[in-house]
């Protein structure tokens, strides 16, 4: 073999053992993509987070047109990312979904939910720039609006123009997510990205001195106490609807995505639709977005909590229906905290369920943890076996804990009272003038617990029994 088959021999082993060593040394977890954050930074300590910044956007190849128009050349300045680090950065950063359904470009977070780290990073980098240019020059196009753009010119009836959500081979050490249905051009993870972009990005033009490692590491990684979301701080990614909700209107995100679309026509010629024939499209793709991800809570699908599958076929629900019946678990006891601890705790209702009753998967249509998410029983279309007697004309929602003296969490409850109820009148799973009942007012039990019980009466919607 010449030299130069040698030559290239090497370069191709080199390749391949740095990708493996990335690949082995961290996951395609927040946690992993902060501590590489951390190397970045260690790696030129006098550098300042915009620079920090730049070279993560080296790394992943984002660079294009659009995003120089905002940020500069990622190109210019500072030392090269080591080998292994560049391949890590390339795959947790550079989004894509490819034809098999498998989402890259995103990490796994503490809190259960996955996140585009594209918008966050392009975000945050468009917050600490704005301190010089005023305003937030390019947040929420970098973020969100371009996408949303992209998405709500190609929709048609057959094009689902949001979502969908997905599930990671292992919450541990994850790799690969997949899509739990046909893709759209904007995933649910890039419009977790992008909220998480616009708020960090926000954050960060008040912040000084600022370390974007600590700053992930806040935001992403708290940990709850007893109480809760209750007093739990604001910036925290398990607010981010909220947080979200509060900084953008629906006016200023339908005005954002039509300049997008006016700059992209400009950087890309004349090819593109006029922002005129975009904009009935924007409006009615923004009442979607809403609905979807400003009226409904956050949902932790079932395969990402460890669910076993359905025993039996499944009986659909005729939708819409008239009731909600409020449910607590009893056992578990205690209110869980973290995605972990409400993951294991739906293990094990779904295990008593269809091992100690026989039924064919647990119970309950959806479940609240104290954790500030809304777990999928049997969710929006299937009859479930939570209020006996009713369960084909209501759905049963069940909060983990027993509230015989206490209750469940101010937040939890505003999420299913105000949130959920809202989400499935809007989604036509349940009428304007629904019911909502305490389990034990048709049932047999002292289900949702005496304290439970007294507070619900005060909800609105809350129905008596009639005679």
């Amino acid at each position: 073999m010449d030299k130069g088959c040698w030559k290239h021999t090497l370069v191709a082993l080199v390749v391949v053992l740095v990708s493996t060593f990335a690949e082995a040394s961290f996951s395609c977890h927040m946690d992993d993509f902060i501590k590489a954050v951390k190397q970045v930074e260690d790696g030129d300590p006098g550098s300042d987070p915009v620079a920090v910044l730049k070279r993560l956007r080296r790394a992943a190849g984002l660079n294009d047109a659009f995003i120089q128009h905002f940020l500069g050349d990622a190109n210019s300045g500072g030392p090269e990312i080591d080998a292994a680090l560049s391949v890590y950065i390339r795959k947790t950063v550079h989004h894509r979904v490819t034809e098999d359904a498998k989402e890259e470009g995103v990490v796994l977070t503490s809190d259960g939910t996955t996140v585009a780290l594209m918008p966050v990073l392009l975000g945050i980098e468009a917050g600490l720039l704005s301190k010089t240019e005023g305003g937030y020059q390019g947040l929420h196009q970098l973020t969100l609006a371009k996408d949303l753009a992209l998405s709500f010119r190609h929709s048609s009836p057959l094009t689902p123009v949001l979502g969908p959500d997905g599930c990671w081979d292992s919450v541990t050490s994850p790799q690969v997510f997949t899509l739990l249905d046909s893709p759209s051009l904007v995933t649910t993870a890039q419009v977790n990205g992008g909220m998480d972009g616009i708020v960090l990005g926000m954050e960060a033009k008040s912040r000084h001195p600022l370390k974007l490692s600590s700053l992930l590491t806040e935001y992403y990684c708290h940990q709850l106490d007893r109480e809760g979301l209750d007093v739990a701080p604001r910036l925290i990614s398990r607010r981010r609807r909220e947080n979200f909700r509060g900084l953008v209107s629906r006016p200023v995100l339908i005005r954002q995505v039509l300049k997008s679309q006016e700059l992209m026509r400009k950087l890309v010629g004349r090819r593109l639709m006029r922002v005129r024939q975009l904009r009935p499209m924007v409006k009615e793709g923004m009442r979607e977005f809403v609905q979807k991800y400003i009226e409904c809570p956050p949902i932790i699908p079932r395969c990402m909590w460890g669910a076993e599958p359905y025993r039996g076929n499944p009986t659909n629900l005729s939708l819409p229906l008239s009731f909600l019946y409020i449910h607590h678990t009893h056992t578990p006891s205690k209110p869980c905290l973290t995605f972990q601890q409400c993951s294991a705790d739906m293990r094990s209702m779904q295990r008593f369920h269809q091992e100690d009753r026989g039924w064919d998967d647990i119970g309950y249509s959806f479940v609240a943890g104290s954790d500030g998410y809304i777990y999928e029983g049997r969710g929006w279309h299937t009859r479930g076996a939570h209020t006996l007697g009713h369960n084909s004309i209501g759905y049963g929602v069940s909060f983990i804990g027993d509230y015989m003296a206490t209750l469940p969490s101010q937040h939890s409850m505003g999420l299913v009272r105000d949130k959920l109820a809202t989400c499935a009148v809007s989604g036509g799973r349940l009428v304007a003038n629904f019911t909502l009942q305490g389990h034990r007012q048709v049932v047999n039990t002292s289900c949702p617990g005496d304290a439970f019980y007294n507070e619900i009466r005060g909800w609105k919607h809350f129905g008596e029994v009639k005679k």
